[in-house]
């Protein structure tokens, strides 16, 4: 029987201790941001926290706002009612005020005197006018928010009340006491006080039972009296209108996020509102509180997971600040040897020089010491002077001659042997004062800036950078990429799992890339990809790039020069020595030919093609045409037409090939036929599309295939116009029969046409005029000589993913 007896015993206390230790973990969420302590009548500011209403009315007036009207403290009832008797309790009790918040300051100040309170109703006079003073709106600073947030004209009436965290509060209270705090009733006589078991909502008191029974007689409306547990804090039963007094908030406006009354549903600031009913409004937001708890709940492992990561990072970075710190003491160290070896070998060098213009002058001055009179020199000539001998005074005096001419020469002239001012030996320690003053810990580079003029995808991808002005240097750079909206297996990427299943992919990453610029190579066609870049050095790595995104070609990348053996006009067209440019000048026959001519401009057109002839597969190439150029088209056209074409050149004011002239005797015969030629016009700045691609013609009057008008007729739709992209790119696809040009910036595809491939095809280029031409160079020609970089997959962690 005992061990029964224990079993529920020592079941009950587990229960209450894993529920005390539920409730205490929870008691961070109750504290007030300002006084760190548990909440006390908590209002919801318009930020959505929660305060307590005392520490929100200290908060103001430290602000400089005036001081507003508090309801009376929960714990200390405005009267006593143990002090009455029965009968006197039976009466109707004095109508609480039911909502105590209401009282909250709604005057403004002064307008001539800001430092007193004022209400602009009172202090006039009547039937004289009153000036309305501006409403004063009060800002309060909201610590987790981290700035301030308007109140209102009314202040803190205008906050609710946040009813549901007393309750928690109340609970949590109940819970972490586990009854030790009695609430003790209120209408017993104070020496056979006894515990209170029951509080009354509508009495706002708390009663033991004999009492209860007592002031809450069966068949009386005191009966129907709602009961709730003993406390001394009672609230309202529901949230009333701030503004509308008794008026229920039963509405939820989901634009402005507040709670209405049906009064303040029909204000015109609400005119076009979502509002709900706040039942509605209530199940809606439970439920999603509902799903993300359960989210969270079910994601355990991973908080877990998270939880001893974070506890292995602050670990280490205990250790890490310890190993710095040691650094920088070092470092410290270094700079102090340093300063002090140099100050050594400084004070060296400068006793040095002291010492040896201490000798120059020392000796200046004994020098001068001679010169004295009886002494030096002088005692010695005058001592030479009384020779008598004439023979040996000459030889003894020859000497003495030439020191007393040096010593009057230095007489005259003189000056000190050494600079005693050592001015030559100041130290100007500005520069290493400011050094020392901005010394600091080193940071990573900032986040490089992608040159999106240069950045291009062509047979390889050429990513080019640079770092911001303000920004540290990088010893070297880490490039990624990947690619987008395809992940292994073929599938699309979409939504939460493919960006799942793209993270488990990974990006494909260049190491220790050398300069502002990388290539790289082995990409899938007609895919665009992401790409990123960020610096490194001693700090580490910096900050990402914006990603950019690039579309690779729809097809191989054909490399071909310009073919100058074709009947090229030298005097109208100039290939570079490269063969990968070309530039038409009309030149002296061209004015000739226009000379005799008054009604028609007398244009030729020049063509040149590629040195390659396609017969099969899939092909891409781009080229840029020079802004000023007056007419320039870029195409294909069959090989054998184009060798045709050659001897027998176009001109452009002949009527038989006028594009709008529909004379052709062999446009009858010609309808049905694929043309040989497709060329897009470009022009002053502008490409022109045609409405029709080359093989939609056939049923649209003329059917002339001329390289020059590309098939269009009259009675063909216009075209429309649009701004010269920087690049062009031509795919030819031979099987098909089709040619596709594109926006090679962006590889948007501009136009679509169809060109016979019965034969070789070769591209071709047309002049009209003057205008420049150029191929776009491969990269891989470009970048020949870059030093290969070090090519790694990126392996992320998706411990975490299957959990989703």
């Amino acid at each position: 029987m005992a061990e029964v007896d224990i079993k529920p015993g020592t079941s009950t206390m587990e229960t209450l201790i894993r529920i005390t230790s539920s409730m205490k973990s929870m008691e961070r969420e109750l504290h007030c941001p300002v006084c760190k302590e548990i909440v006390k009548q908590p209002i919801v500011l318009p930020c959505q926290h929660s305060v307590c209403l005392m520490c929100a009315s200290e908060v103001l007036v430290a602000n400089g706002y005036p001081p507003p009207e508090l309801p009376p403290e929960p714990y200390s009832p405005a009267s006593t009612p143990n002090t009455r008797s029965p009968r006197q309790a039976r009466r109707p009790m004095p109508k609480a005020e039911q909502r105590p918040i209401d009282r909250v300051l709604r005057a403004g100040l002064h307008p001539h005197f800001p430092h007193i309170p004022w209400s602009p109703g009172y202090g006039t006079y009547p039937g004289r006018r009153r000036k309305e003073a501006p409403p004063l709106v009060m800002m309060f600073p909201c610590i987790p928010c981290g700035r301030d947030v308007e109140l209102g004209e009314k202040g803190l009436a205008d906050c609710l009340r946040n009813l549901s965290l007393e309750r928690i509060v109340e609970r949590y209270r109940h819970t972490v006491s586990l009854g030790s705090v009695a609430v003790m009733c209120q209408f017993c006589k104070p020496p056979q006080a006894l515990e209170a078991t029951k509080g009354c909502t509508d009495c706002r008191a708390s009663f033991c039972n004999e009492c209860f029974k007592l002031y809450h007689p069966w068949g009386t409306p005191r009966a129907q009296h709602e009961h709730i547990q003993p406390t001394l804090n009672f609230r309202p039963k529901v949230l009333t209108c701030p503004e509308h007094d008794q008026e229920k908030l039963q509405f939820y406006c989901r634009s402005c996020q507040r709670l209405l009354c049906p009064l303040c549903k029909l204000r015109r600031i609400h005119a076009g509102h979502k509002i709900l009913p706040v039942t509605q409004a209530y199940q809606a937001l439970k439920e999603k509180i509902a799903k993300e708890m359960n989210y969270i709940l079910s994601n355990q492992e991973t908080v877990l997971a998270q939880i001893t990561q974070l506890e292995s990072a602050i670990t280490q970075t205990e250790v890490n600040s310890v190993a710095a710190r040691e650094q920088l003491a070092q470092s410290v160290r270094d700079l102090t040897a340093a300063l002090a070896e140099r100050h050594a070998s400084l004070t060296q060098a400068l006793e040095a020089a002291r010492q040896k213009r201490s000798e120059a002058l020392a000796a200046q001055v004994a020098e001068r010491r001679s010169l004295m009179e009886h002494a030096g020199l002088m005692a010695f000539t005058q001592e030479l002077l009384k020779e008598q001998d004439a023979p040996c005074f000459v030889q003894a005096a020859r000497q003495t001659h030439n020191r007393l001419n040096k010593s009057i020469e230095n007489l005259q002239c003189f000056a000190l042997a050494a600079d005693p001012s050592f001015r030559h030996f100041q130290l100007d320690v500005s520069k290493e004062l400011k050094l020392l003053t901005e010394l600091h810990f080193i940071h990573a580079p900032l986040a490089p800036v992608i040159d999106t003029q240069r950045t291009l995808a062509y047979d390889q991808l050429f990513l080019c950078w640079r770092l911001p002005q303000d920004s540290v240097p990088a010893w070297h750079f880490s490039v990624e990429y990947r690619r987008r909206g395809v992940v292994p297996g073929g599938g699309s990427r979409g939504g939460i799992r493919g960006g799942l299943a793209a993270a488990r992919w990974g990006w494909q990453r260049l190491d220790e890339v050398n300069g502002t610029s990388a290539v790289i190579d082995r990409l899938e066609m007609d895919s665009v990809y992401v790409l990123r870049v960020r610096g490194c050095n001693k700090a580490g790595y910096g900050e990402y790039s914006e990603e950019v995104y690039l579309h690779t070609p729809p097809a191989p990348v054909l490399n071909f020069y310009l073919d100058s053996r074709w009947g090229l006009h030298a005097d109208r067209l100039v290939v570079s020595k490269e063969q990968r440019c070309a530039r038409s000048v009309p030149g002296l026959s061209l004015l000739q030919a226009a000379d005799h001519a008054l009604t028609s401009c007398h244009l030729t057109s020049d063509l040149l093609v590629g040195d390659v002839a396609i017969t099969q597969g899939r092909h891409y190439w781009a080229c840029s045409v020079e802004p000023g150029s007056y007419l320039v088209k870029v195409g294909v056209g069959l090989e054998s037409k184009l060798q045709e074409w050659f001897h027998l050149p176009q001109d452009m004011a002949s009527p038989r090939y006028d594009p709008d002239s529909g004379h052709d005797s062999g446009a009858e015969d010609a309808l049905d036929s694929i043309p040989p030629f497709c060329f897009l016009t470009m022009g002053m700045g502008k490409i022109y599309l045609p409405q029709y691609s080359s093989h939609q013609h056939s049923s649209h009057g003329n059917g002339i295939r001329d390289p020059i008008t590309n098939g269009n007729s009259p009675s063909s739709p216009a075209g429309l116009t649009y701004p010269l992209p920087p690049r062009l790119g031509v795919c030819l696809d031979f099987e098909k029969g089709r040619v596709t040009f594109y926006d090679a910036h962006s590889l948007r595809p501009l136009w679509e046409g169809h060109v016979d491939c019965s034969g070789p095809v070769c591209p071709a280029f047309c002049f009209i005029g003057g205008g420049a031409l150029q191929l776009q160079e491969l990269v891989a020609n470009r970048n020949a000589d870059q030093t290969p970089v070090r090519r790694v997959t990126i392996q992320p962690r998706v411990t975490n993913l299957n959990n989703n």
